[in-house]
């Protein structure tokens, strides 16, 4: 039989992204899992209409490319089997049966802290082989999880990621996981399948799957990130503890990439929160792996001297308040 895997799904006042990709998820050819839907305390009601979806076949959902309706086409049959719990009293259940588990966690403490509330739940579950985080701002193939479990178990890698293609450009790849520049701390994603085994450093946390014994091993995602960079030291830190990180290219996701957070590939138009807290964790990241040394500094000058040529002066006043 195949593995017990828990999907993870953290929702932040964007319940509409959230249930594209549960139609699709739900749509997988792998049998066993179970899907649990964080809101990270989101102000809008988010789990309502989470559970108005779940409750009522009335409203069709369609995507935002008419590429993916082919995936989420027809709607999952309504009513589906689902329960709802605030954190505190969801960490004290063991057992329950309903396939779709709906968290309304106690603040939003960022993308590892929801994420953990999932987890640690999952790893209640003795049955549990995988925990597979995926971003709400995805839409998956009916094989993606069927293809991702396979190569890690063929393979024996403790986190496995999947083939990243853009949502708005699902012919163009986001990433095939991502690598660290040592000397600056940056990253950047690898878009050469030539280029994984030499430069894979991090899964992308758009999807990333955790075997159970990485968990056991290593614990929960790092905090203190809030978001960005926390996928990054958790791979470091399993790569540190002797487990192998992996792509499965046949596993495809389609990701939209920042909707919630402000994140662009284009600097110009990334929000300030997504900038700053690029920057902090990339100070964090490297004090904590790399050293801190000048390589940090230089990179941080030259991101400073960057912002200054894009008149985005106040994002350096902010790094420098926080960092």
């Amino acid at each position: 039989m195949k593995g017990l895997v828990y999907i993870i799904i953290i929702n932040y006042c964007n319940h509409s992204e959230t249930i594209e990709c549960l139609e699709s998820t739900l749509k997988t050819n792998y049998s066993n899992f179970k899907i649990i839907v964080v809101d990270n305390n989101s102000p809008n009601c988010s789990i309502d209409f989470l559970c108005t979806w779940a409750e009522s076949s009335e409203e069709s959902v369609t995507t935002q490319n008419q590429y993916f309706d082919k995936f989420i086409q027809p709607n999952i049959e309504k009513p589906i089997q689902y329960s709802v719990w605030a954190e505190d009293d969801f960490l004290k259940q063991n057992d329950i049966q309903e396939k779709v588990i709906f968290v309304k966690a106690n603040e939003n403490g960022g993308f590892a802290k929801g994420n953990n509330i999932g987890i640690q739940y999952a790893m209640k579950d003795s049955e549990c082989s995988y925990v597979w985080l995926l971003n709400n701002d995805t839409v998956i193939k009916p094989d993606t999880l069927s293809k991702l479990v396979e190569y890690a178990e063929q393979h024996q890698v403790g986190i496995c990621g999947s083939t990243l293609l853009y949502y708005h450009n699902p012919e163009q790849v986001q990433a095939y996981g991502g690598h660290i520049n040592r000397f600056f701390g940056t990253g950047s994603h690898i878009l050469s399948t030539s280029e994984i085994e030499k430069k894979l450093d991090y899964v992308v946390g758009a999807s990333f799957l955790i075997n159970r014994k990485v968990i056991e091993k290593i614990g929960l995602l790092p905090e203190e990130y809030f978001l960005y960079y926390e996928e990054t030291d958790y791979c470091f830190n399993a790569k540190k503890c002797g487990f192998s990180l992996g792509i499965a290219l046949e596993s495809i996701v389609f990701h939209k990439e920042g909707a919630s957070t402000g994140t662009n590939q284009n600097a110009n138009l990334r929000s300030e929160f997504s900038d700053v807290l690029t920057l902090k964790n990339r100070i964090r990241f490297h004090r904590k792996y790399l050293g801190g040394g000048v390589g940090l500094w230089l990179g941080l000058f030259i991101a400073f001297f960057n912002r200054v040529r894009r008149k985005q002066c106040r994002k350096i006043s902010t790094v420098n308040r926080r960092s």
